[in-house]
């Protein structure tokens, strides 16, 4: 059979190696491609799963025409059917647990309340200081006050009580204990 002068076998390998390249300039500038498409991928369209679907048909539709002596109207039947089928799977069993697997390191500063730290820049009496944060998702160190404007010399753990315009407002531990 053919289609516009062209065997199928011709036509099927041809929309492999598009749909090939396509893949690959996907992958290289993705990133760039989806901000310029982004309401393309708001809905059913998804780049990736129609070029997948693509190279599968393509890839599938090529193999059983050079194979097997099956007719080329039951091999495009065969190609979507399994093209249809790994799209599918790939969506499920890769593209939607690494989309969901995505976590992100951000804290807000609200976050930040109530958690102990080490001053490591001395907190001067109305001055400004450095307070180093530690936890499971990562360490930082924020410019810090003291609470109730005395000095907090450094090496001593403190608890951010308030946090204002990027400032950790911190109490001594001990001072935490002494006024309960």
């Amino acid at each position: 059979m053919e289609i516009l002068g062209y065997s199928l076998e011709t036509v099927y390998l041809f929309g492999l190696i598009v749909g090939g390249c396509f893949t690959f300039i996907y992958i290289i500038l993705g990133d760039v491609l989806e901000g310029m498409f982004e309401f393309l991928s708001d809905g059913i369209f998804n780049p990736t799963l129609v070029l997948s679907f693509i190279t599968f048909l393509s890839a599938s539709g090529y193999l059983l025409e050079i194979s097997t002596s099956l007719n080329s109207l039951l091999i495009l039947v065969i190609a979507l059917v399994l093209a249809f089928i790994l799209v599918i799977l790939l969506n499920v069993f890769i593209l939607i647990p690494i989309s969901s697997a995505e976590e992100s390191l951000v804290y807000s500063e609200d976050d930040l309340k109530g958690r102990m730290g080490k001053v490591i820049v001395s907190i001067p009496e109305d001055g400004f200081g450095e307070v180093f944060l530690s936890g499971k998702s990562g360490s930082i160190s924020k410019s810090a006050k003291s609470f109730e404007d005395q000095p907090i010399r450094e090496g001593t753990e403190v608890l951010v009580v308030d946090i204002a315009d990027g400032v950790l407002y911190v109490s001594p531990r001990e001072s935490l204990f002494l006024d309960n």
